[in-house]
């Protein structure tokens, strides 16, 4: 048996990366376009500038064995995470990818968005966090949970020592509606706004606390029509 030479071995290499940035798959970013959305990757791509997003995780597998999980396969476990620049400066990002197990957050989805919000603490930058997920992970379990805890954590760790961005791009529910409640901006696309897909669960508690910290400048929310809704969401629908 001949032993693969590096060239062989960067060509697997490219391969497979060129499968997992497919996400769920072809016919399913079809079928996620045709619905008047972009790709988790491709609101990446409307965002920063050209050539400059780096992304981690990529080949980030699960671990879960219950409930039909054994085996499958989630490219980048739902989630494109990673650093890149906007008008020549430094963002670090999270995007949630709906093709993949309807975005799904599970326990390695949400350890990639709280780690690259820590890159983004270390460094200073803004967090952009793009939302497009069913909530948690059921087949996963308390590990799913788990997982949001971690994000919801860092996201009083990152509140007040840099800018946290939070884009609602679908139908956002249980903690990819809890997370963008504790961030500084939250932008919500047109369709979105339209269909009132976002669900604020526990709304008699969330509400109070919402619109005290709106009150104290802490909050902002950008609604469509708005020059700043026209400026940074067109493009990102």
């Amino acid at each position: 048996m001949s032993i693969p030479s590096m060239e062989q071995r960067i060509e697997k290499l490219r391969e497979r990366r060129a499968k997992l940035e497919l996400g769920g798959g072809a016919d399913k970013l079809e079928k996620h376009r045709a619905s008047g959305k972009q790709t988790a990757r491709e609101r990446v791509e409307s965002l920063v500038d050209p050539g400059s997003f780096q992304e981690t995780g990529l080949f980030a597998e699960h671990r879960s064995v219950l409930f039909g999980m054994a085996g499958k396969e989630t490219p980048a476990d739902g989630v494109v995470t990673g650093a890149g620049s906007v008008n020549g400066r430094l963002v670090h990002l999270a995007s949630q990818d709906f093709t993949v197990l309807g975005g799904s957050a599970g326990e390695l989805h949400s350890s990639k968005v709280a780690e690259i919000m820590l890159q983004s603490l270390k460094t200073g930058t803004p967090f952009v966090f793009i939302n497009d997920s069913g909530g948690a992970r059921v087949q996963e379990g308390i590990d799913s949970l788990s997982g949001y805890g971690k994000v919801f954590y860092t996201n009083v760790m990152l509140s007040g020592a840099v800018p946290q961005v939070s884009l609602i791009c679908g139908p956002c529910a249980g903690g990819a509606a809890y997370s963008p409640a504790l961030t500084d901006f939250i932008i919500q696309t047109l369709p979105v706004f339209q269909r009132i897909s976002v669900w604020f669960a526990v709304m008699s508690v969330s509400r109070s606390v919402w619109i005290s910290r709106c009150s104290a400048g802490t909050n902002m929310a950008v609604f469509p029509g708005s020059p700043m809704w026209r400026s940074c969401i067109h493009p990102l629908v």
